[in-house]
């Protein structure tokens, strides 16, 4: 069994990742209004959407909330962070639906039987190697109706170590000053012992590409307007519009 194939299985580490470190990532706000702007762009009506991942549900409630007429479903392998989608959408009755799907396997589409409008993802697709992604984007293309948009809000690779480097530093420094805000007393050096590099046993089921790369493979698949819309060192928000025919 691979390892991202378990270890969002735990809800350990599940706790850990939304209690300690999804709240810390640099500029996540701006990540989501960027994607919000791009579907209001590009999209004169929402009325059904995929958050692939979900994760939490964090970006299908943005949507949600600026759409009210849309619906929602919300995909993840996980089960704790699906059950903490249901949490938090919970005041959300009739407007979203929920599945476990592992989209890492090719016959994850026919358990999805909409088309949408739009199509997000958030930090979840980097965790298949690079040959699967390319799969999952074309599956993507295939889900979404004509003008329909993919917005991946994800972990890419930088080309240097340097970027590495750095890429740590801000993240480090952004958790410490979220905790912080949230009352946490710790110093910078315990939370980057304590919520990062212990959150890091999920590292080795990251397989990270650069964004140049995976924009590529948008156009090769037949997307448009596809471009990296925002990046910051090993954060982006990429994607396209699948043309009307």
């Amino acid at each position: 069994m691979a390892v991202q194939d378990t270890v969002w299985q735990t809800a350990e580490l599940t706790q850990k990742f939304l209690s300690g470190v999804r709240g810390a990532i640099p500029l996540a706000d701006l990540q989501i209004d960027t994607m919000l702007r791009l579907i209001d762009r590009s999209q004169t009506a929402v009325t059904r959407f995929l958050d692939l991942g979900c994760g939490d549900g964090i970006l299908g409630q943005a949507v949600l909330d600026r759409y009210p007429e849309s619906t929602g479903i919300f995909v993840d392998f996980s089960q704790p962070m699906l059950d903490a989608a249901r949490e938090k959408l919970g005041g959300y009755d009739g407007r979203v639906t929920f599945q476990q799907v592992d989209f890492g396997q090719a016959d994850w589409p026919v358990e999805i039987v909409d088309s949408f409008d739009v199509i997000v993802s958030g930090y979840s697709i980097h965790h298949q190697t690079d040959v699967r992604k390319k799969e999952i984007y074309t599956e993507i293309y295939d889900l979404l109706r004509p003008g329909g948009i993919f917005i991946n809000v994800e972990h890419v690779a930088c080309r240097s170590v340097l970027g590495e480097q750095v890429a740590e530093d801000v993240f480090v420094d952004a958790m410490a000053v979220y905790h912080r805000e949230m009352g946490d007393g710790r110093t910078r050096d315990q939370l980057a012992q304590d919520l990062y590099h212990r959150y890091r046993p999920d590292g080795v089921a990251n397989i990270l590409a650069p964004v140049e790369t995976q924009c590529d493979w948008l156009r090769e698949i037949g997307f448009t307007q596809v471009d990296c819309y925002l990046q910051y060192l090993e954060t982006a928000v990429f994607g396209g519009v699948k043309p009307e025919k």
